[in-house]
């Protein structure tokens, strides 16, 4: 058996035990942020379409870096796309394959920005990942904890203690889930990668639809 670690890993964003148990397993150079799953896309702001959308370009991401960098141990790229928004966190060697790589993602369908996040460092350690993996399930049960907040709403990224936070949020709702991600023990910094709505965009996306009307064409 060889002794280098597979090269794609989706990575479940709500399995926390799996992306553990995948960290201390391999070096995976590259990640997704999520993977489809059922049930999660009601709870979603998004709608169905550009959930999929979002798994597409993280998946058509991830094979972009592998078509331009193969198995390079020396590279470590998470790829995590919210409303076609992607967000690249990891390490690289150097500022140009930094750049190579912001110029490749940019160019994937449906990407409709790239948030560069990339450290020209040294790759970190498994003990660093699964850290970083058990960082954001903390954030996680936080958010779930929070009354006052959809913890459905938010998705949650941590890179060598840095939790990045994803969604369609109001500024409230922002404001609130940056307070306590930061309160959440081995936390360095919260980096907010919001899309802001209002109170009223919110309340038209969830006001139910109207019932078809059916007519009758029977005669009398």
């Amino acid at each position: 058996m060889k002794n280098s670690c597979t090269s794609l890993r989706a990575v479940s964003a709500s399995m926390a035990a799996v992306a553990l148990c995948g960290a201390l397993a391999g070096c995976a150079p590259v990640v997704l942020g999520s993977v489809a799953m059922g049930g999660l896309f009601s709870a979603d702001r998004r709608t169905t379409g550009i959930q999929i959308e979002d798994e597409g370009i993280e998946l058509r991401s991830v094979n972009r870096i592998q078509s331009l960098f193969g198995d390079n141990i020396h590279i470590h790229v998470n790829v995590t796309s919210y409303n076609r928004q992607v967000l690249l966190t990891g390490e690289v060697p150097t500022e140009a394959e930094r750049q190579t790589l912001v110029q490749a993602i940019a160019g994937i369908d449906n990407a409709r920005s790239v948030v560069n996040e990339l450290a020209v460092m040294p790759t970190t350690p498994l003990t660093q990942r699964s850290n970083d993996t058990f960082i954001t399930g903390k954030v996680r049960a936080s958010l779930v904890d929070a009354k006052d907040l959809p913890a459905s709403a938010f998705k949650v990224v941590t890179e060598r203690g840095v939790v990045y936070l994803m969604g369609r949020v109001t500024p409230r709702e922002a404001t609130r889930a940056g307070s306590i991600a930061s309160g959440v023990t081995g936390v360095v910094k919260v980096v907010r990668v919001f899309e802001y709505v209002t109170e009223e965009d919110l309340a038209r996306q969830n006001a139910p639809r109207p019932a078809p009307v059916s007519h009758d064409n029977s005669a009398p």
